[in-house]
Order: structure tokens, then C-alpha cells, then sequence
């Protein structure tokens, strides 16, 4: 499970998560797996909205944050204001941050210095980890 430093606010046993993630949400999210490339339907979201945790439902980035990377993961240059912590992830023989949703510690993705501005950053993220909430009429 990752984010075993750090006690997270939203906590369920492996039995929980199970039942209420789908098999392919449980492995990114809870067994830091990561899905194929160009697999996920919200790669090619465009609507205005937010992207947040498919594990505990936190806003994590605005739709306006994302960009077509062409990594064929969605991919974002800012999430939100505290929703996410990184650790380091030195697996596979390589050396990268990893992100994770700050509220239950759920693999997100990872984030690179290969970005657009106004941040430098590409937080590339797993489409089975989010779930889109589009902005309805009249939302700020």
C-alpha cells in the first residue's frame, strides 16, 4: 500500500478498498499499478471540471490545469492546493516522485519536470485513480 509514512484522514482496511474500487482502480490505487497508455476515456476529456480520487472522491486538479502530453496518460501542470503528497520512488531502476491523493494516500501517478509552463511540471496520472466531475451550469 503506498503512503505508509503518513496517517491519512480517509482510512479503510484492504477489504473496504476491494469492495468499493473497481479491480483495475484497487491495483493503481492501492497497489501503485499503473494502467496501459491511451486506455483511459479521461486522457481525451476536455469538458471544464475537476479531476478527483477515484478511491475517496478529493478534488485533486481543475480541468484547466490539464494538457494533451501525448504520454497517453492524462496529464496536468498544478493540481489543487494541498490535495496531493509526493514521496520518492526509486522502483523499476529508476528514480521518480510519485504522487499520491493527501486525503487517503492513494497512487496517483507521477509527476515530471518536463512540463509546460507556468509550472515546468507534468503531473502524469493514472485515469483508473481519477474520477471527472464535470462543472454544471451556473458552478463557479
Amino acid at each position: 500500500m503506498s503512503g505508509g509514512k503518513k496517517e491519512y484522514r480517509v482510512q479503510r482496511s484492504k477489504a473496504e478498498w476491494k469492495a468499493s474500487l473497481t479491480p483495475a482502480q484497487y491495483h493503481v490505487l492501492r497497489e501503485q499499478g499503473t494502467e496501459r497508455a491511451f486506455t483511459s476515456p479521461l486522457n481525451t476529456e476536455k469538458r471544464a471540471g475537476t479531476f478527483q480520487c477515484a478511491g475517496c472522491g478529493q478534488p485533486l486538479f481543475a480541468s484547466n490545469t490539464k494538457f494533451d502530453s501525448g504520454t497517453g496518460w492524462p496529464s496536468f501542470y498544478q493540481p489543487m492546493d494541498g490535495a496531493v503528497d509526493t514521496e520518492a520512488d526509486n522502483s523499476f531502476f529508476m528514480r521518480r516522485t510519485e504522487v499520491l491523493c493527501s486525503a487517503c494516500g492513494g497512487h496517483l501517478g507521477h509527476v515530471f519536470e518536463d512540463g509546460p509552463e507556468p509550472t515546468g511540471l507534468r503531473y502524469c496520472m493514472n485515469g483508473d485513480a481519477l474520477a471527472f466531475r464535470p462543472r454544471k451550469d451556473g458552478e463557479a
